[in-house]
């Protein structure tokens, strides 16, 4: 677990920053500075590590010349335009490596690979010398206090609840538990890191005297610190770096140490994880943290984190709240909702137009303070252990057409009340009215317009034969010609009659289990004597294991044969007129759940202008009919509870008859 090297970037050039990082992101973690002033603190923050820095930027040259004195141990790569004076003078400074501004990718990554490898040798060689003297080393890092010495901590413990207790907003809370550990401890600089929830990233929430680059910084679950302290569980203090044996835990605390510009740092525990951590700068005293101290702030650090947890929670919990009632406010339904008293709990502002009663009148009131049907509605599902069907009514004071469906509301068995949603379907309702109004004004344009073909004929050839009857009364076939045509258009007119009738009024069903093939059979030879026609072909496949349906077996049997009918009256025009009936089961894995009746031509199809009306009342292209065919059929399938599809191209059309098995299929 090696954490990732650093290469901080020097510049004020857009460009350059935006290549930069592109050209690095793969091998280092960039970090960006463009004021001079800061430079150095953060140089301060990632010692050892990798500066490219730009020959163009405020002070470059000072600021180069300040860097080489102070942090003899940061290779830097200076960039500047080619054979220009900065990046000569910069290159016999003694610079890691001087180069042109417009470097490609290749030769930027292998140099500064190259610069990583570098100071990665310069780092175990300071860790072997760091071996070889052990007393310097102690001496150096002014060694803790010894166990048998220790004392009691005097850091004081806050009072967290109280300081919980007054605040609301989590960020303010933070920062006053901040201030409160600075006091307690003596402290000057004190940051928390946390996380919101999981799988967001840890970032600094709340600081006092925070270095700036500090609220940039941001730790991913697989960063090495995140899972070293998961790993080790305790505290990171730079006294007791030269007392790990791993060098790259050494890094990785001594990087976190520098990067915070702290002394000490705290992991913060919650349920089993880490929720973040505490930094600790160094004393206001300058006086070095003993063990006793360590032990104080790791209970006090237990302290904070507690009020962590508490704070994050509550956040959570804000945030939850916050979204549950903005989405409960802005949904088109009216929420209504009670609890197990049917006491009003929840009345969002949809209810209040619905219902036309403020919620300032009806919470915390009973459900009857709102509307006395809905209040029937809820005390019903609150004493119901079933769900209720929707309920429909007509609001006596507001005249609105409303729907209500209500459910009981349960948490893993205990119940917590009820809630009402309510629909106003005012609109949809007047909607429906007018298209109502608008298909009856056209079924009655629609009829007219059909009757007056259709009856005009007859009437027309009638009035024919009686105008002629008077002069040709003698002549007997006159008068044998006469009585045939007269009884067979009165005959045609009587049966436009019954099939208007028929249409307007249609015979009861008598629904039982029937096995389709018998009406489709039927309906084939019904269809043969309709359209009285030879020469058309029929294949059907009709097999024995279809599922029984539910249906009325004379119904089936005439839209059946209407269908038949106009299939035959389409393939007359072709060569070779041929019609394809077949049924077939439709199956949800082993069982069978209905069945599918196909009727094929290969006749011209249907129009695409027709294709949206052909369902519709009067609709036919045919001289000679009402249009009443499939309309017939539609509504025949509705009433079986089932389904018609059609598909039609230049080729021919297939419509196909969808019906549900019986409740037990046979």
């Amino acid at each position: 677990m090696t954490p990732p090297p650093i290469c901080v970037l020097y510049s004020q050039d857009s460009d350059l920053i935006r290549r930069t990082k592109a050209f690095l992101s793969s091998i280092c973690e960039l970090r960006h500075v463009a004021d001079p002033g800061r430079l150095d603190a953060v140089l301060q923050q990632t010692s050892p590590g990798v500066l490219v820095f730009d020959l163009r930027g405020k002070e470059a040259v000072d600021l180069l010349s300040q860097v080489q004195k102070s942090w003899p141990e940061v290779l830097v790569i200076a960039l500047g335009t080619l054979r220009s004076e900065p990046l000569r003078e910069a290159e016999q400074s003694g610079v890691y490596a001087a180069e042109d501004l417009q470097l490609d990718r290749r030769h930027l990554q292998a140099l500064v690979t190259r610069a990583f490898e570098h100071l990665r040798v310069l780092q175990e060689n300071r860790a072997l010398r760091e071996q070889a003297a052990p007393l310097a080393i102690a001496t150096r890092t002014q060694p803790l206090e010894p166990l048998s010495a220790r004392r009691e901590a005097p850091m004081p413990l806050l009072r967290f609840p109280r300081v919980f207790r007054r605040f609301d907003n989590v960020e303010a809370l933070l920062a006053t538990v901040v201030e409160g550990v600075a006091d307690a401890t003596g402290v000057g600089r004190i940051g928390i890191f946390s996380r919101m929830r999981q799988g967001d990233r840890y970032k600094l929430r709340a600081g006092l005297r925070c270095l700036p680059e500090t609220a940039d910084v941001e730790y991913g679950d697989r960063d090495p610190l995140v899972r070293w302290f998961e790993l080790h569980a305790h505290l990171i203090a730079r006294p007791n770096l030269a007392q790990t044996a791993e060098q790259s835990d050494r890094a990785i605390m001594r990087r976190a140490l520098d990067t915070f510009g702290a002394e000490v740092i705290v992991p913060l525990h919650a349920r089993g994880r880490i929720i973040g951590w505490m930094f600790f700068g160094h004393r206001v005293t300058g006086q070095p943290f003993d063990y006793a101290d360590l032990e104080g702030l790791m209970l006090l650090a237990e302290h904070v984190s507690t009020v962590l947890e508490n704070a994050l929670l509550y956040e959570e919990i804000t945030l939850q709240k916050t979204l549950a009632e903005t989405l409960l406010k802005s949904v088109p339904m009216g929420i209504v909702a009670t609890d197990e008293e049917a006491i009003v709990r929840w009345f969002n502002p949809t209810a209040e137009e619905i219902l036309g009663v403020s919620a300032a009148d009806v919470l915390n009131q009973p459900i009857e303070t709102s509307a006395a049907r809905l209040a029937v509605f809820l005390r019903e599902t609150l004493e119901s252990r079933d769900t209720l069907p929707a309920r429909q009514w007509v609001d006596p004071s507001t005249r609105r057409s409303l729907s209500v469906e209500t459910r009981r509301l349960v948490d893993q068995r205990t119940p917590l009340g009820a809630v009402a949603v309510i629909h106003d379907k005012t609109a949809e309702e007047n909607l429906r009215q007018k298209e109502e109004l608008v298909e009856r004004a056209a079924f009655w344009t629609d009829l007219a317009a059909s009757m007056s073909h259709e009856v005009r004929n007859p009437l027309v050839a009638i009035k024919t034969f009686a105008q002629l009857l008077p002069e040709r009364f003698d002549d007997p076939d006159f008068r044998k010609e006469f009585n045939e045509i007269v009884v067979q258009e009165i005959d045609r007119l009587d049966k436009i009659i019954t099939q208007i009738n028929n249409f307007a009024h249609p015979s009861e069903l008598v629904m039982k289990p029937i096995d389709v093939r018998e009406p489709v059979k039927r309906a084939i030879e019904l269809a043969r004597e309709r359209v009285a026609k030879n020469g058309i072909s029929i294949d059907t496949a009709l097999p024995p294991d279809l599922p029984k349906v539910l249906g009325d077996e004379t119904a089936l049997t005439e839209a059946f044969a209407h269908l038949v009918a106009n299939a035959a009256e389409a393939a007359l025009a072709q060569p070779k007129p041929r019609i394809t009936l077949e049924a077939k089961p439709i199956r949800q894995g082993e069982q069978a759940s209905g069945v599918v009746v196909t009727v094929q031509d290969n006749g011209k199809g249907i129009a695409p202008e027709l294709k949206e009306k052909v369902f519709s009342p009067f609709c036919t292209t045919k001289p000679r009919g009402m249009g009443l065919g499939l309309p017939i059929v539609k509504r025949t399938v509705f009433d079986h509870n089932g389904r018609v599809d059609i598909d039609s191209d230049t080729h021919g059309t297939s419509v196909s008859v969808i019906l549900p098995a019986s409740a037990n299929g046979h």
